[in-house]
């Protein structure tokens, strides 16, 4: 047998893979160049290369990856894919043929009557449509929406409930301290009726029969006034000096809101 005949039938026992190898080593590519040009996993070329089908996923990708990697060497795709399918056929790799599943007839028992399909159909439609028509009432705006019982017996019980009656000109003057604060309490003839520095929680008492008492302090703020136990509006305004305002009963109930909101800051006699 000659030298070609020889170096022919060697190559007839090589598998595709190891032809792919050879025709790739020939032409100075490494497996990198190829995986990179075909884009199949490097394990893939290799797996192809040494005939080691099982580490394939199946004979479809084995077929496909093989297809690529013939046309990256542009070499004999007809011939060389006919071998690959003899060598998987011979391997066992062949694509696995689904077993068709035997058809057994229903048992006419078990299969529900028409009527009852129907019948659950017609009432899922019905569940359907009730729940829209329940949302529907649900969201619409009820204007004729009749006024709440509690809220009508509250309204009610507010209208009849009597008005708080206002100070009384013959009520007790009390002057309660809020914080700390210095006061002086003198009558029109600059007498000095009180004068201390007031603490949390004190209280001063204003004489009833005292001659149009008037009070002078820094800090009016700090102080509660009531009559009979009843509030009235503040002496002045938060840490503004007032003096000569009048602290009698009458006094206090004849002031305007103007007297209320800026209240005379003016100088008095020093009481004696």
């Amino acid at each position: 047998m000659s030298e070609e005949g020889v170096d022919n039938a060697e190559f007839r026992f090589q598998t595709v893979g190891e032809q792919l190898k050879s025709a790739r080593e020939s032409r100075g590519l490494t497996l990198s160049d190829i995986a990179t040009q075909t884009r199949v996993p490097m394990r893939h070329l290799e797996a192809i290369e040494a005939a080691n089908y099982s580490a394939l996923p199946g004979s479809t990708y084995t077929v496909g990856f093989t297809k690529a990697y013939v046309r990256a060497l542009k070499l004999d795709e007809q011939a060389l894919i006919a071998e690959l399918r003899t060598e998987l056929a011979q391997g066992g790799h062949d694509a696995p043929v689904q077993k068709l599943q035997s058809y057994e007839p229903a048992d006419p028992a078990r299969v529900p009557p028409r009527w009852l399909a129907w019948g659950a159909a017609g009432f899922a439609v019905v569940l359907i449509a009730g729940y829209f028509l329940w949302r529907s009432m649900a969201l619409a705006p009820d204007a004729a929406a009749p006024t709440p019982v509690a809220e009508t017996e509250t309204t009610e019980a507010t209208a009849k409930k009597p008005a708080a009656a206002p100070a009384s000109a013959d009520g007790q003057v009390v002057l309660t301290a809020k914080d700390t604060v210095w006061i002086r309490v003198y009558d029109a003839d600059n007498k000095r009726l009180h004068e201390s520095e007031m603490k949390v929680g004190d209280r001063y008492e204003v004489p009833r029969d005292a001659n149009n008492p008037m009070i002078v302090t820094g800090r009016p703020q700090s102080l509660d006034v009531t009559i009979g136990g009843k509030a009235v509006a503040p002496l002045g305004e938060p840490d503004r000096t007032i003096a000569d305002v009048g602290i009698s009963a009458g006094a206090l109930l004849a002031r305007s809101p103007a007297d209320t909101a800026t209240p005379s800051a003016s100088s008095s006699t020093t009481p004696q």
